[in-house]
């Protein structure tokens, strides 16, 4: 029996794949891959992520929508070969992993602040910060 535990890791690693990097808060459009009768197509699902759960292989994001004014849950597989790509749009601010209290909110209340990772500094303080470093490259010039 041991014997065939590092064989079902390696099929395991083999079937991983690798996603962009997303959060639980982010609004993401998942491009599922779905079969109707004999054709496929691509459906494009656009939410928020309310949870992600790890688990190797079997890790699983959980994506609400709201629809004409009914909440959308969905549930993907990470690794899912279905899935073709995901597209990160806005980055949400949370403190929680789980947002199962989005299910309660509705209209104004449901948003998100945005989040500042992965974004370039703006502002004062920003500027600031630019003009120092500025002067220290043309002071190193000169010199």
């Amino acid at each position: 029996m041991p014997s065939t535990i590092p064989l079902i890791a390696a099929i395991e690693r083999s079937q991983l794949r690798t996603l962009p990097d997303f959060r639980v808060g982010d609004t993401v459009k998942v491009h599922y891959r779905i079969r109707e009768g004999e054709k496929d197509r691509v459906q494009i699902f656009q939410g928020t992520v309310i949870r992600k759960s790890s688990g190797g292989i079997g890790a699983t994001f959980a994506v609400r929508k709201t629809s004409y004014g009914v909440g959308v849950e969905r549930i993907f597989p990470v690794n899912s070969p279905r899935i073709e790509q995901i597209e990160i749009g806005f980055r949400g601010r949370v403190r929680q992993s789980r947002l199962y209290y989005m299910r309660e909110l509705e209209g104004k209340k449901a948003r998100l602040k945005e989040s500042t990772r992965d974004r370039a500094p703006t502002g004062k303080a920003a500027a600031k910060k630019a003009a120092k470093a500025a002067a220290a490259e043309s002071s190193n010039n000169a010199g």
